[in-house]
């Protein structure tokens, strides 16, 4: 037997069995830590403050000094559980079922750090060491606002001297099958807080007063109706999702004072977070000056636009190398040959993207944020050798 974690099972388990809900650590990076220190790798574990967020720990191991330098990036807090008794399982038990491992992070992502740990040990284990640099990056703030999370640990990171080559992110890319897709780019994405504000009044006496929401539903209207655009070359249509829509007003006879609505906006690289916020504001400014549904009215919808962060352009990786020494990896182990995509939301590589060249390949997706959240033993088998093929093929391509 092995005196290195090489079974991604094992690895996992003791991830899940840790009830890491952001922003609490609850015992993961402990348990990562633990599996990284038997595989000779420094591990440093900075906590990031930042008022009005919670504190984040994070973590950042290095294996070698030399060579090219590869890093593993993701995530060891999950979302909450919902309601435990809905699950086959406790949602932090870690049981093994059918062929399958169920348990909270199981696909997102505690399920890829592990695949990526066991992948470094068996080369390791066969090799009795690396031919370069492996670092993890490893955060406990991408499931919640991302503050004190891959964004400071990156900057934390540089100011050290580290410098990266290339990045995997671990998080779960396959909507099917292992094999089916490589995230080689995202969509950025920019949040906003929209008020308007009225005059309160009786409901009755509607021309003593002035009705924000008829201002609120006026400007939605503008952001809305027109699309943003048609898509690009590499991405779809950006897209902008109004998100809620909030009054706070208990009576049926009493006009608000105020209303509120928040948005996000996915949106591909057509545009820029500036040239994306100057449209918004545009189209706000024109619409505000509309008084089809203010009658009696005469001076534009009074509002404010708070601008929400973190904001995030969007990005292409057209590191060919690197994408293509991950897809001959993966048809290597499963006969499949990835689609490159920048479908989906956004993720921690678009922080990672100022710093190297990033990509993300990881387990199937389909039970992420789920009930009875699960992965194949099959599936985690396939990743880790998926890993192992790719870092033996990345730093043999980078002699």
């Amino acid at each position: 037997m092995s005196r290195f974690p090489i079974d991604p099972t094992s690895i996992l388990i003791d991830l899940i069995r840790c009830p890491s809900v952001t922003p609490r650590e609850a015992g993961a990076l402990d348990a990562l830590e633990a599996a990284l220190a038997r595989l000779g790798f420094t591990v440093e574990r900075p906590t990031f403050h930042e008022a009005g967020a919670a504190d984040v720990e994070n973590l950042f191991a290095r294996r070698g000094s030399s060579g090219p330098h590869l890093v593993f990036a993701g995530h060891t807090d999950v979302v909450p559980p919902g309601e435990a008794g809905a699950w086959r399982f406790p949602p932090f038990a870690g049981e093994i079922a059918d062929g399958a491992l169920y348990g909270r992070g199981a696909v997102d992502m505690k399920g890829g750090i592990a695949c990526f740990v066991a992948a470094v040990a068996r080369i390791v284990d066969a090799d009795g060491d690396l031919p370069g640099q492996v670092s993890l990056l490893i955060t406990g703030d991408e499931e919640g606002p991302a503050v004190n999370g891959t964004v400071k640990l990156l900057d934390w990171a540089r100011a050290r001297g580290e410098r990266f080559d290339a990045c995997v992110v671990g998080e779960p890319t396959n909507p099917d099958a292992m094999g089916d897709m490589i995230k080689v780019g995202r969509r950025g994405s920019l949040s906003a807080t929209l008020t308007v504000a009225g005059r309160q009044g009786h409901v009755a006496y509607p021309h003593l007063a002035d009705n924000p929401v008829r201002g609120l539903v006026t400007l939605l209207d503008a952001l809305m109706a027109e699309p943003l655009d048609a898509g690009s070359e590499r991405f779809q249509p950006s897209n902008l999702e109004v998100t809620t829509v909030d009054v706070g007003n208990p009576s049926t006879n009493v006009i608000p004072a105020e209303a509120k609505a928040g948005f996000n906006i996915r949106f591909n690289d057509r545009w820029s977070v500036a040239s994306l916020k100057a449209e918004i504001e545009r189209r706000l400014a024109e619409a505000a000056r509309d008084l089809r549904l203010r009658p009696g009215k005469d001076a534009p919808v009074r509002y404010d636009l708070v601008w929400r962060s973190p904001a995030s352009d969007a990005f292409f990786t057209s590191d060919a190398p690197l994408t293509q020494t991950l897809s001959d990896a993966i048809e290597a182990v499963t006969g499949r040959r990835p689609a490159l995509s920048t479908s989906g939301g956004t993720s921690d590589a678009r922080f990672i993207k100022d710093h190297c060249p990033v990509v993300e390949f990881g387990l199937v997706g389909q039970t992420m944020h789920m009930v009875d959240e699960c992965v194949a033993l099959a599936d985690l088998e396939s990743l880790t050798r998926i890993y192992e093929t790719f870092i033996r093929g990345w730093f043999r391509a980078r002699a």
